[in-house]
């Protein structure tokens, strides 16, 4: 089960084939339909470079995931409490 929480876009009150995905109240990433190419792009606003893409909505709001806990796993060490003086 996913712990982002996914938001249909919309514009003037018409809904997007764009999907807003979010933890708590950060935005951690998206998922658009590109109909030139027909598959869905996710993109995140942490990392201007991380992109990627899926055949359908569901495989690249999977792929943002695995991005988002992969590149989370950097900062691991941060949250653990301080287990003495580092050299």
């Amino acid at each position: 089960m996913s712990r982002i929480r996914w938001q249909q876009d919309q514009v003037a009150g018409v809904p997007l084939n764009r999907h807003v995905g979010f933890v708590g109240l950060v935005e951690v990433g998206n998922v658009a339909y590109d109909g030139s190419n027909r598959f869905w792009i996710w993109s995140t606003p942490l990392q201007e470079d991380a992109w990627g893409y899926g055949p359908t909505e569901h495989a690249a709001k999977a792929a943002l995931e695995v991005w988002l806990a992969s590149w989370l796993g950097h900062f691991a060490p941060f949250f653990r409490p301080d287990s003495g003086p580092q050299a």
